[in-house]
């Protein structure tokens, strides 16, 4: 009797044990993907060997150019290709993307940063786990409803030389949790507001909402 009792002490302590593991698991998931859309699910991600490796590991200035989908192309980086393993702060992130904005809509950009970037408390638990980010981008189109804009919009309201491009991609996350590597990846899309003066460099004017493209 006393073999069967300690028998069965010993499997309640292994299942409690496995129990605590697989909850532990689960919330970092949760972690590790942010906030989870209805409509953009995440979902664990291919092998290692399938994925590209993260563009950057250091904050890159946005490129400047005169063409509005290479502009776009290199906001959406700066958008999504951070890593809290580097030395830069999130606010060294946010930074290359507030010194390309009009000068006009500079606070309103910043504010649109934020949205897109993780708050302060959330940075500091991602960089515990070693967590980096990156987008693969895989179209930027000129969204139809740009165009019914421009025929309605009264003169001057936007400003000469403004482009709207939707951006779609896959977001990866990656991290390290008991020298265990993690991946997520899901698909996201927005709409990135630019303006491009003739041959001058491309200023970054608004962003829509993730997952809110202009249609």
């Amino acid at each position: 009797m006393q073999f069967l009792h300690r028998r069965r002490l010993v499997v309640a302590i292994v299942g409690a044990g496995i129990a605590l593991i697989v909850l532990a698991a689960i919330g970092l998931f949760g972690l590790l993907r942010g906030p989870a859309k209805a409509s953009q699910p995440e979902r664990p991600a291919p092998a290692a060997s399938a994925l590209a490796i993260a563009p950057t590991d250091q904050p890159q200035p946005v490129l400047e150019t005169s063409s509005p989908e290479l502009f776009a192309r290199s906001v959406a980086h700066a958008l999504f290709d951070w890593d809290t393993r580097q030395d830069a702060g999130l606010a060294d992130w946010a930074q290359v993307l507030v010194d390309v904005a009009d000068a006009e809509e500079a606070a309103a950009v910043a504010a649109d940063v934020r949205d897109y970037l993780p708050g302060a408390e959330m940075w500091e638990r991602l960089s515990t786990y070693g967590t980096r980010q990156w987008l693969d981008v895989e179209s930027v189109t000129v969204p139809a409803a740009w165009a019914t804009a421009l025929e309605q919009a009264e003169a001057g309201q936007i400003p000469q030389g403004a482009s709207a491009l939707t951006v779609t991609g896959t977001r990866h996350r990656a991290g390290t949790w008991n020298t265990n590597e993690m991946r997520t990846e899901r698909q996201v899309s927005f709409t990135i507001f630019v303006v491009c003066p003739g041959q001058e460099s491309c200023t970054l004017l608004r962003l829509s909402k993730l997952d809110h493209p202009l249609e």
